[in-house]
């Protein structure tokens, strides 16, 4: 859950983009990150495993403002696609403020959606977390593909809670800041509560 560093006046939230292997999690990271503002943001830190890779950087969105006085400092992370990989999974949801489930919307991708989606509620379950009260959206990224899933048979699929969706092209840009600012408020809203 969110920490406090009251030195530097912060509250400092973790947002996770989980999802199936080359999905566009990192996509999806690599270009919010390079569209903030230099001063906002710290290093992104690239952890590098045989297959895939495990991105975090942190950004403070002046735009959010403030909660009793604070300001809110976001860390975005993904999580390595692969179940083999389970055990960074869970170590990533560890303290985890909100979720961006990203879906490829390929047809033949969505056993792996599914997969990825099961385990992403049972890692949190055995964390103590419960899917349906963290705050969390849905991207249905790679829409400009021409073998993509309708969208209602996604969201029966990968959205049984009607959690705010998005679709997206990652690698445009498109959806992109939608999906981060729809958590975003999502997490603060729950903040906000005093949770």
């Amino acid at each position: 859950m969110s920490f406090i560093n009251y030195s530097s006046r912060e509250i400092n939230c973790k947002i996770v983009y989980y999802g199936p292997g080359l999905c566009g999690k990192t996509t999806n990271l690599q270009y919010i990150y390079a569209r903030t503002n230099p001063d906002a943001k710290g290093k992104m830190i690239s952890l590098a495993t045989e297959t895939e890779r495990t991105l975090f950087f942190d950004f403070l969105p002046l735009s959010l403002g403030e909660i009793r006085g604070f300001k809110t400092r976001f860390h975005l992370y993904t999580v390595p696609g692969q179940v083999f990989y389970d055990a960074s999974r869970k170590l990533i949801l560890k303290g985890v403020d909100g979720v961006v489930f990203v879906a490829d919307s390929q047809i033949e991708r969505t056993e792996a959606n599914i997969e990825s989606f099961d385990n992403l509620e049972h890692n949190l379950y055995e964390q103590g977390y419960d899917l349906a009260k963290i705050p969390y959206v849905v991207q249905y990224n790679k829409r400009d593909l021409p073998n993509v899933a309708p969208i209602a048979e996604l969201r029966d699929l990968i959205n049984p809670e009607q959690v705010p969706e998005f679709e997206a092209v990652a690698t445009t840009g498109y959806g992109v800041f939608d999906t981060l600012k729809a958590v975003a408020k999502l997490v603060l809203t729950e903040l906000k509560r005093g949770r």
